[in-house]
């Protein structure tokens, strides 16, 4: 295979694959894993999905359902499943001169210069085989001239066993067939609004896009399902940091109990979503223009008062900065809080119209020193890194967790927390 060679990583169903490496009695068994405070199902095993249990399921309508077929039910360990995903990314740093994390779960490999198809194919193998036996994680890899068709090439290693975990499209026949096999829907690129339009006008599945003129694709759509349509006939033109990342982030929780009437603890926890939020955005490199921030009590208490706060705030220049953002929701709070009167069971906030930090509009009156700020912020950052999550953070925060999630089926942080580590008896 000549010129640039992409491999996409893809971990199958990770965080329940992380739940099975220390509990081999569950493989080949239903396993799912749920969202914060065990609201829905975020991860599914193969077994799980045979059974008809949907992504996003809430738990407490399947909760029967799950009994009756002794599916294995984990509350979600993200500590284990981040320190499972450096292990994994670690490892695969060793198969290629270049390797680009995408997320928790997901790398682009740089495997150009290997040889032909078969090379490709065996190396590939190789990294499947030894990251399965080292780590206990199996791996998916698809194998393009592109990063849009490796990544459809990923589902099929993921989707049929006798592609051993590896799937390479080298020619253009072998693209074609793909690509006529694949929905439109699960292109990496196409969303929501995109697809209407697509279904509109027919087109059901990749080779039915590509089969578009240059001047539909344009005259229907933007630059990026441009770069998506030529990524398809195998022109590489997408970038890392072209590809898509989340338009808005949301950190919101559900309050175990009674809910929360105490200003100063909802204060802590949502200055604790803000620095979340800022968090995930660096760690995608955007910035944020606009802020949604609320707060709500009960709809199901009708012995007490009721009340919602939600404030959307547009910022001047937008920002990444947790102060900032803690600041600006922290205010929105403290004005409609309604001291003693209520009992608030969910907060969130929201940051949404997201741009590249590299195409930040400023305004030339801005009251902040803007360099200063961002040195701040990779110190914080750096020290975060060495010494934990939230070791230098706002003070609105407080020294201590304030709330509790709802984890009843927790497991333990085996590869984090000493007291975690397995035991064996010989």
């Amino acid at each position: 295979m000549s010129g640039e060679i992409f491999g996409l990583a893809d971990c199958n169903n990770f965080f329940v694959s992380c739940e099975r490496v220390f509990r081999p009695d569950l493989r080949d068994k239903p396993v799912v894993v749920l969202s914060n405070n065990d609201g829905c199902v975020i991860s599914r095993s193969n077994e799980s999905k045979a059974l008809g249990i949907k992504m996003g399921e809430p738990f407490f309508k399947i909760r029967d359902f799950i009994k009756d077929n002794d599916v294995a039910v984990f509350s979600s360990n993200y500590a284990l499943y981040g320190d499972m995903s450096r292990r994994v990314m670690s490892m695969l740093s060793a198969y290629t001169p270049r390797l680009d994390i995408y997320s928790v779960d997901e790398a682009i490999l740089d495997l150009s210069g290997l040889g032909d198809a078969d090379a490709v194919r065996a190396h590939g193998k190789r990294m499947v085989r030894d990251i399965k036996k080292g780590i206990g994680i199996p791996v998916s890899l698809g194998v393009a001239a592109t990063k849009t068709l490796a990544k459809m090439a990923s589902k099929y290693a993921k989707s049929y066993p006798g592609y051993e975990g590896v799937c390479v499209i080298e020619t253009d026949s072998q693209r074609e067939k793909a690509l006529k096999q694949f929905p439109v829907a699960d292109v990496w690129g196409i969303g929501r609004k995109m697809l209407r339009t697509m279904e509109y006008h027919g087109v059901r599945t990749a080779w039915d896009f590509v089969c578009r003129s240059e001047s539909w694709v344009r005259r229907e759509f933007n630059v990026v399902a441009l770069r998506t349509w030529r990524e398809l006939q195998g022109d590489s033109c997408i970038k890392l940091d072209d590809l898509p990342y989340r338009k808005s982030i949301c950190v919101s929780r559900s309050f175990p109990g009674q809910g929360i009437t105490d200003l100063r603890t909802l204060e802590e926890i949502v200055a604790y979503f803000a620095s979340e939020c800022a968090r995930k955005l660096r760690e995608q490199n955007t910035h944020c223009s606009q802020i949604l921030f609320f707060a709500y009590t009960s709809r199901f208490r009708t012995d007490q008062p009721g009340n919602i706060i939600q404030r959307h705030l547009k910022l001047r220049v937008p920002t990444n900065d947790t102060a900032e953002i803690a600041h600006a929701v922290l205010q929105c709070l403290r004005e409609d809080f309604g001291t003693g009167r209520y009992s608030y069971k969910k907060a969130g906030v929201v940051v949404w119209d997201l741009t590249s930090s590299s195409a930040v509009q400023t305004v030339l009156f801005d009251d902040v020193d803007r360099g200063k700020q961002q040195a701040l912020i990779k110190a914080v950052d750096s020290i975060n890194r060495k010494n934990g999550r939230n070791t230098v953070k706002v003070a609105t925060m407080g020294s201590t967790k304030v709330f509790v999630a709802d984890h009843q089926y927790e497991s333990p942080c085996y590869t984090t927390r000493i007291e975690d580590v397995l035991r064996l008896k010989v």
